[in-house]
Order: C-alpha cells, then sequence, then structure tokens
C-alpha cells in the first residue's frame, strides 16, 4: 500500500504541513518563515532539491488559478492510454447508451 506521512504543526493561527511519500517531499503553510526553517532541516543530513511551486506529485498535476488550486490526473490519463493502446480511440460522452434501461439482475453474477 502506499506509504504517506503527514505531519502538521499549528501554533498561534499558524499551520505548516510537511506530506512525505517515500523520495518525494511537499512542505506548505500559511508561514513563510516556518517553511524555509522547515525546508532547511532536513538539508542537513540528505541532498535534497527544492523544485519551487508544486506542479505535479503523485501522479496528480496542479495548477494555480484565481479561485485557488486545480487538480486534475491529465498527464497520467494520457499515459494509460498509451499504455494500453487507446490513445487514438474516439472518446464517448456517456459510458453507455443513452436510454439503456438498468435492470436489477441484468448479467451474470461475479
Amino acid at each position: 500500500g502506499m506509504e504517506i506521512t503527514l505531519f502538521v504543526k499549528k501554533k498561534e493561527g499558524r499551520v505548516t504541513l510537511l506530506l512525505v511519500y517515500v523520495d518525494d517531499m511537499i512542505v506548505t503553510g500559511n508561514e513563510e518563515e516556518e517553511i524555509i526553517k522547515l525546508k532547511g532541516l532536513p538539508a542537513t543530513e540528505f541532498d535534497l532539491k527544492d523544485l519551487g511551486k508544486l506542479r505535479y506529485f503523485l501522479g496528480i498535476e496542479i495548477a494555480r488559478s484565481s479561485n485557488g488550486l486545480v487538480l486534475n490526473q491529465r498527464k497520467y490519463t494520457l499515459d494509460l492510454l498509451e499504455e494500453t493502446g487507446k490513445l487514438g480511440c474516439r472518446p464517448a460522452s456517456t459510458p453507455l447508451d443513452t436510454g439503456h434501461k438498468l435492470r436489477l439482475r441484468d448479467g451474470e453474477l461475479l
């Protein structure tokens, strides 16, 4: 399974979050000074590379808008379609024919 660890520091209305997954780490919060301090701690023990603002993490693309963050898995989906040979297929707006009537017992049980 996924081993994700989240550390949260709350003090006087300030919040700092540290999310760790294998060898990836996200540091965020509402106190810039605390973020800088936290990012410097592991650097004394490990060779770290600051990639700047978060754009991609665990298959999720992160974009900023005036309303906040927008998350999507477009790249992951395209990679999956390519991997399965379905990249050139026509998309469908619905997964089933419209008007298809579902019944309680339709098909074989798994």
